[in-house]
């Protein structure tokens, strides 16, 4: 099974009015794991960076002037995502940026029923906990001290992380493995060529057994003798 994680970097909030995608980052995953393959991509969005999103990202006017506009990338990044699942951390904020920039190409837009909503399953998972992709790599001891600017891709790599962890970590099937088996053998007939230890004595010592007696006495009335 194929899904793509992604995220993207814009210049505000809203493409309605103009806002622009500038960074795209996926992820490849195959059966929920990471393939490997990545894709990653700036993007000149053909208008100045507001500083509030300049603040977020750190990609200035300056460095987007000499990166390809969303025209001449947008062929890679479709062939790259197929008909993946996209998994998305807020999908309808990306998937609104993605679908204005197809839609100002001529293209045909990207259905939503295809984006898994990492804040939705966070939500679900922890009710009224924070669900911020930072609040759940602390969650689940995800390393994100590099993320000290968002950046999509790291932020690709983050998320694939924490999409693990919330559908139920990297042995979710419950199929564990165990490395110590051979091929065509099973974890239990690998330990079964370990020495085997005799049973562990759980019985009461008599100490015990009358510190036992001792404190049954003092309870008054029990029903154990009416």
């Amino acid at each position: 099974m194929r899904e793509i994680v992604l995220d993207t970097e814009t210049t505000g909030l809203n493409p309605a009015t103009g806002d622009r995608i500038v960074e795209i980052g996926c992820v490849e995953l195959i059966n929920h794991l990471p393939s490997g393959e990545t894709y990653h991509q700036y993007i000149n969005p053909e208008r100045p960076m507001p500083e509030e999103a300049f603040a977020i990202h750190g990609l200035s006017d300056e460095f987007l002037a000499d990166q390809l506009p969303m025209g001449d990338v947008a062929e890679a990044f479709l062939e790259f995502i197929g008909d993946a699942p996209l998994v998305i951390h807020n999908a309808d904020f990306d998937m609104r940026f993605i679908n204005a920039e197809l839609t100002a190409l001529d293209r045909p837009v990207l259905p939503k029923t295809r984006a898994i909503d990492t804040v939705t399953m966070a939500r679900s998972a922890f009710p009224g906990a924070a669900a911020s992709l930072d609040a759940l790599c602390k969650r689940f001891g995800i390393d994100n001290s590099s993320r000290s600017l968002h950046g999509a891709l790291l932020d690709a790599q983050l998320l694939a992380e924490v999409y693990l962890e919330l559908i139920g970590g990297r042995q979710a099937d419950m199929a564990l493995k165990d490395d110590a088996a051979g091929p065509g053998e099973t974890q239990s007939e690998a330990a079964g060529d370990s020495a085997r230890r005799e049973p562990r004595p759980h019985a009461a010592s008599d100490a015990e057994t009358a510190a036992h007696g001792a404190f049954l006495e003092k309870i008054e009335k029990p029903i154990w003798r009416e």
